[in-house]
């Protein structure tokens, strides 16, 4: 029988006055409990840590992502001030490399201000220490609906994968609920509940009328709260945002709920608070929703499609002419899991949000003709 967490008996503590809870409720406890959860007790990211992400992993994703944002700037109509938010930096490592790549237009760094959307006083520690050389325009916030208004691009890399979710499961004609309860030794299980017709609501439409039984709907409620804040950016003020994370694009039903440990996957009611909890980014779904609140959205494509179009392999030539023997083993390697369709370059999305008016971001353009060429 597992010895279990500091946080397990609080959670059992609260099933038992309150009964079963929401994997979104789980979730957010897990992650974000003052005491015990875990964002607030420790370093997640990097080879000491539970997982690695794709800044870590090479100078050239951040470093082509800093251009995609100096072009993105310059379709705005290079509008100064501007605020270049990133939502869950992680160690400010895709910042601080985007911020390198855009020294090439100076005008673009002098127009920033830079903000930071980061709930782990760990990880704002080590964000300010990698990226002290910037100075006073950085500032830290605890969601997007802090930063003052204004133009603004908007970055995301693995964060929409970390909002919690509400998973539903068909069972004939009515819909269940997955939750957190108590099992008859007191310890947490997954348990189904019927949900209302309310509730069931949530599930989108095309899904909800269409299922076979037991599949499995995951519904992110932050996801809305997150696009009505972009949406209400974007009135007023010119507004692009890059989401880049793991998921899937065919709109299909799905169990993805998982934890992370040591870089190996591990059971997420064990040991609570001590794993990265997450699900995958339903990316046709975030699309369509994007388009419904009324931002143009472009995507999604595959994390090497967009890096390969970005120029990752002519940066990766100049930085191998430039590089030792190991140097250069390193950014082919590098490369290779960024792009590679068995490692991150499919399994990886990215997706394009922006206000009404501005132009296609690239690699988009290409995406857009190879739509149009299939239609």
């Amino acid at each position: 029988m597992p010895s279990g967490s500091p946080l397990q008996e609080k959670l059992k503590v609260c099933i038992r006055a309150q009964g079963p809870l929401t994997i979104a409720d789980y979730m957010t406890i897990c992650l974000h409990d003052p005491e015990h959860g875990y964002y607030r007790s420790g370093n997640p990211i990097g080879a000491e840590g539970d997982f690695v992400t794709a800044p870590e992993i090479s100078q050239m994703f951040g470093e082509l992502i800093g251009l995609w944002c100096v072009h993105v700037w310059l379709s705005m109509g290079s509008p100064a001030p501007f605020r270049l938010i990133e939502l869950g930096p992680g160690r400010g490592t895709l910042m601080a490399d985007a911020l390198r790549a855009a020294k090439v237009v100076p005008e673009f760094l002098a127009a920033s201000e830079i903000h930071l959307v980061e709930s782990s006083d760990t990880l704002r520690s080590t964000q300010q220490r990698t990226l002290a050389r910037c100075g006073p325009r950085l500032n830290w916030h605890q969601n997007l609906m802090e930063i003052p208004a204004g133009s603004a691009i908007v970055l995301a890399n693995e964060f929409v994968d970390a909002l919690p979710i509400r998973q539903f499961v068909s069972r004939g004609d009515r819909w269940f609920e997955r939750q957190v309860g108590l099992d008859n030794v007191e310890q947490l299980c997954m348990i189904e509940e019927e949900v209302s017709d309310q509730d069931a609501e949530l599930v989108p439409e095309p899904i909800r009328l269409s299922v076979a039984e037991g599949a499995v709907a995951e519904v992110r409620p932050e996801v809305r709260d997150l696009l009505a804040a972009l949406v209400d950016r974007s009135l007023d003020y010119p507004l692009a945002a890059l989401i880049l994370d793991y998921g899937y694009g065919d709109g299909s039903t799905r169990h993805t709920f998982q934890a992370v440990r040591r870089h190996r996957y591990a059971d997420p009611l064990i040991d609570p608070g001590e794993a990265d909890l997450t699900a995958l980014v339903d990316f046709a779904g975030l699309r369509s929703a994007a388009a419904d609140s009324g931002l143009n959205a472009w995507g999604p494509i595959g994390q090497g499609a967009f890096l390969i179009g970005l120029g990752l392999n002519e940066r990766l030539q100049r930085l191998l002419a430039a590089a030792n023997q190991q140097q250069q083993l390193d950014l082919v390697s590098g490369a290779e899991r960024l792009v590679a369709p068995d490692q991150m370059g499919e399994l990886f999305k990215v997706l394009a949000l922006a206000s009404p008016g501005l132009s296609t971001p690239p690699p988009f353009e290409d995406a857009s003709k190879d739509e149009a060429d299939e239609a």
